[in-house]
């Protein structure tokens, strides 16, 4: 099997995991503030709706967020790691709850068009304050729970998941690959958004 095929397998395995544990445990999809002006294909018709909540699920992106990535590294001059293109391009989704042995986290996904721009202007900060500091490039994918000060990325050479601090050289890997890593994950139900 092809690495991205694999890691593209291990995202939707842990997405439906999700979704099945939402529906064991609460019975309906999780709430989020309804937005005109932040629209999603997440977005899901439910009874539980009303004017001010709908609910949404993660749902297949299709690609969208890979010319995002040809532009970030046209940009940057360098090749963003092919897991990190993998994981964004996968589902449109809001932050989604896990645990891992070191602790809970939330799983960072795009939610719409609007947040894939976001994410290009958040990533050339992030790589070029990297670059600055004369530290690896390195690409966020999770921020630790409850005090979301460290977040969890992916090397950029090795594509190897560490612990970060922001501001920081790299503190400790968690694993050899995001792949790994996912291994290690199991799903925590999805709150809603007040």
């Amino acid at each position: 099997m092809h690495p991205a095929e694999s890691l593209q397998t291990q995202i939707d395995q842990f997405i439906q995991s999700s979704t099945e544990l939402q529906h064991k445990t609460l019975g309906r999809l999780p709430l989020t503030i309804a937005d005109p002006e932040w629209p999603s294909a997440c977005y899901q018709p439910s009874p539980a709706n009303t004017d001010s909540h709908q609910t949404w699920q993660p749902v297949p992106q299709n690609n969208y967020a890979q010319d995002m990535f040809d532009r970030l590294e046209e940009a940057l001059g360098y090749s963003i790691h092919p897991d990190i293109r993998t994981w964004y391009s996968s589902y449109w989704s809001d932050p989604v709850p896990a645990q891992c042995p070191d602790g809970d986290l939330s799983l960072l996904f795009i939610w719409n068009e609007k947040d894939c721009e976001r994410l290009r202007g958040n990533l050339i900060g992030h790589l070029l304050n990297k670059q600055k500091l004369r530290h690896p490039p390195s690409i966020f994918f999770a921020c630790t729970e409850p005090d979301g000060d460290h977040y969890l990325s992916v090397d950029n050479h090795t594509g190897e998941v560490w612990l970060e601090l922001p501001g920081r050289p790299a503190i400790r890997k968690i694993a050899g690959s995001l792949s790994e890593f996912l291994t290690t994950l199991t799903p925590l139900p999805i709150p809603d958004t007040e």
